[in-house]
């Protein structure tokens, strides 16, 4: 790619508002990045969808992030990561990055007793995307997935710290506490919002993986080694795009934001 596009922004989606915990990393770790978020908040949750449907709302949110001249595109939503960056990637002529590959690496990485668990949406835990491509690496390695699909809406309500979801989550999580796991995949970009939450649940003994950083840092890693890193001392700008409510949107990312995110715009994402 011609290396004048290197200040050209990084394309980001997701289902929703998870995806701003993959894009609140990228602004903390890559300062010099400017950002297109998309959230497509009119179709969430992904996580009960159909593969062809996942691929076809990944498809027509990346030919929109395409009209914005982004320069890569970080697929920050573990069910479109699982059924669509493939076949995505290669459609494309600039790299692509999904949340799955970098939280599994750190995942078998901090496990000693090689038992890993994961928590994601139903469509990432049944792809079992991350047990294949961690046992790709290591074998040995025994991974447990549970489905926790009312978390996503839980956060998308922004209850993040109530009664309800801390009963949801002790239910949900109880089977993995009786599985010996020493590491824990938050798998789904919504989930490090419920980290607090988790890691009290979970106890001090079991290390959560925040496939949020670790994309980032895989981001920062991919531009560099393509040369497409925006220029020291570049001044980032940060649009944001959504399906639905832009409203409800950015109260919500206001609250969880190191920047304030400015207005927000609606896309009617059926029309690309």
């Amino acid at each position: 790619m011609d290396t004048l596009n290197n200040n050209a922004p990084i394309g980001v989606f997701d289902s929703g508002v998870g995806g701003l915990t993959v894009a609140r990393e990228i602004i903390r770790q890559l300062p010099n990045e400017s950002i297109v978020y998309f959230g497509d908040t009119a179709r969430v949750p992904y996580g009960s969808k159909s593969k062809d449907t996942i691929i076809r709302f990944s498809r027509q949110i990346v030919n929109f992030l395409k009209t914005k001249n982004v320069k890569a595109i970080v697929f920050a939503c573990n069910t479109a990561s699982a059924f669509a960056l493939d076949t995505i990637e290669r459609e494309l002529d600039i790299p692509v990055i999904g949340v799955v590959k970098p939280g599994a690496i750190t995942a078998i990485h901090s496990t000693k007793n090689k038992r890993i668990g994961i928590i994601g949406t139903e469509g990432t835990i049944k792809s079992e995307m991350y047990t294949s491509y961690i046992q790709s690496i290591d074998k040995d390695i025994e991974v447990v997935g549970k489905a926790c699909p009312l978390f996503v809406p839980l956060v998308e309500e922004g209850m993040l710290d109530d009664e309800v979801t801390k009963e949801m989550a002790t239910r949900y999580l109880k089977e993995l506490q009786n599985e010996n796991i020493d590491s824990l995949i938050l798998g789904c970009t919504h989930y490090p919002l419920l980290r607090k939450m988790v890691g009290k649940i979970m106890g001090p003994d079991v290390c959560l993986v925040n496939p949020a950083y670790e994309t980032a840092i895989g981001l920062r890693d991919m531009l560099s080694e393509t040369g497409l890193s925006a220029d020291e001392g570049a001044v980032p700008s940060y649009e944001f795009y959504v399906s639905d409510d832009p409203l409800k949107f950015k109260q919500f990312a206001n609250t969880i934001m190191p920047t304030d995110i400015g207005i927000v715009k609606e896309v009617n994402i059926e029309n690309y």
